[in-house]
């Protein structure tokens, strides 16, 4: 077997390289040949070379320092959305947030691959954008089993940075409708420490906000479309980019038909009952009314302890305020029923009072009348007319008192004007809640949702 050695010379400034074998002979290669020979750059050094400390990147200044702004195209991907409570006025959702931007210092030709992925370690080297949402009240990472993050960078300088992230936002709600309210909630994307002249925010133009395929919540509907657009704050320190989504939720009203409107509707029917039965039943009248009134009561309690204390008058504030006075009517149209069933006992006591006054003055004129003749002046008493009469003759006894009424039959007419007082009240009261019902679905379900939708 032979040996040789390779030597090349360096013929940097001329177009061909001489190999020398030794003991043998040499030959002129082209020096494109030479380049096939060199060592490949490992990744390793491609990115030091790239953003190492012999790179001369520096993280804390922005791509086109005290050039024009960067522009960072953001787009949302939600994972879950849920959690919409009323009490602290928030909403909870689990996104990917997406920024991509254009760094020229993270251009590069020397890598065959037209993107690179990289570790989540990276990006402590290379800058970011400083965005924070403005109407957060919570957030967190995750970590498991990694950190939930992406870095992807291009070779023409675009870096792709996603992130998930836990959101606990604010959301103001309005519920004078409630339960059957729209409720717009709203994302806003701002940047903290840099102002307009140095970064701007974009929504992505192409479907900007994903929704999963088999996103549900419990007491609401996403609707389809979502509002995107601009936020911009003025504050002391500067103008900064803003930018918001916007999303509208229609509150579903099966659970609280199930648990409000059907039981006090049962409630304010079973108040009714109580016009049925007997007067005189008076533990079971009076029972049923306090009953339904209590359980009114609670059940107006209760749909007041899932929301917050707000100054206005919601629409089921008004259906429970409703639902109670009824049933609070219905026990006090059994006290007037009985007030009046019992007046015939306070009519016949008046009227023996009026017979007795009656029989005492009649007993006064005839003591008067035994007084006159015992001073001999009966004979000078005269009537109207002049002629003279006995005094005898004029304080003579009355003639015994007729009895004007029956006592039975004045009992008998004020119980029918007590059972009469019922049997309005069974038409009454039934006709009364209908008609209220008919305005209150059709302001409610009708007027003020058609003006929802014209207002969103």
């Amino acid at each position: 077997m032979t040996h040789f050695s390779l030597i090349i010379t360096d013929c940097i400034n001329c177009s061909f390289c001489h190999v020398y074998f030794s003991g043998f002979f040499s030959i002129s290669l082209p020096l494109c040949f030479l380049y096939l020979w060199q060592k490949p750059m490992s990744p390793s050094d491609f990115l030091d070379k790239l953003m190492g400390r012999t790179s001369g990147y520096d993280a804390r200044i922005r791509p086109n320092f005290k050039g024009p702004p960067v522009n960072v195209t953001c787009n949302i991907f939600i994972n879950s959305f849920g959690s919409i409570t009323e009490t602290t006025m928030d909403y909870r959702l689990n996104v990917f947030l997406r920024q991509q931007w254009n760094d020229p210092r993270l251009a590069y030709s020397e890598y065959p691959d037209a993107s690179l992925d990289l570790d989540p370690s990276m990006l402590d080297s290379i800058w970011k954008p400083d965005l924070f949402f403005a109407n957060e009240k919570g957030a967190n990472f995750h970590e498991v089993t990694t950190d939930n993050k992406l870095l992807r960078i291009f070779q023409n300088g675009n870096v792709l940075y996603s992130i998930r992230l836990t959101l606990i936002l604010s959301c103001p709600m309005d519920l004078k409708n409630f339960p059957m309210d729209i409720q717009t909630c709203t994302m806003q994307l701002e940047s903290f420490g840099y102002t307009m002249n140095d970064l701007i925010f974009e929504w992505l133009s192409d479907n900007p906000v994903q929704v999963a395929d088999d996103l549900t919540l419990p007491q609401f509907v996403l609707k389809e479309e979502k509002d995107l657009g601009y936020c911009t704050k003025h504050y002391n320190t500067g103008k900064f980019t803003c930018i918001e989504v916007k999303f509208h939720l229609e509150r579903q009203m099966g659970y609280y038909l199930i648990q409000m409107y059907i039981p006090s509707l049962l409630i304010v029917i079973l108040s009714w009952v109580s016009f049925w039965i007997n007067m005189d039943a008076a533990p079971a009248r009076v029972g049923l009314g306090i009953t339904t009134v209590l359980t009114m009561t609670t059940q107006s309690s209760g749909s007041r302890a899932s929301l917050p204390k707000v100054s206005y008058v919601k629409a089921i504030d008004i259906w429970m305020a409703v639902c109670l006075l009824i049933v609070f009517a219905a026990l006090l149209e059994y006290a007037a029923v009985n007030f009046v069933s019992r007046q015939h006992k306070e009519f016949i006591r008046l009227r023996k009072k009026q017979r007795r006054q009656r029989i005492e003055e009649d007993l006064v004129r005839e003591s008067r009348g035994f007084y006159f003749r015992g001073y001999g002046l009966g004979h000078c008493l005269q009537t109207k007319d002049g002629t003279a009469v006995e005094g005898s003759s004029v304080f003579a006894p009355p003639p015994p008192v007729q009895v004007l009424y029956d006592g039975e039959a004045v009992r008998k007419r004020f119980v029918d004007r007590a059972k009469r007082i019922d049997t309005i009240s069974r038409a009454v009261f039934p006709l009364s809640f209908l008609i209220f019902n008919v305005f209150y679905w059709i302001t409610y379900k009708v007027l003020r949702h058609e003006d929802i939708h014209a207002n969103p």
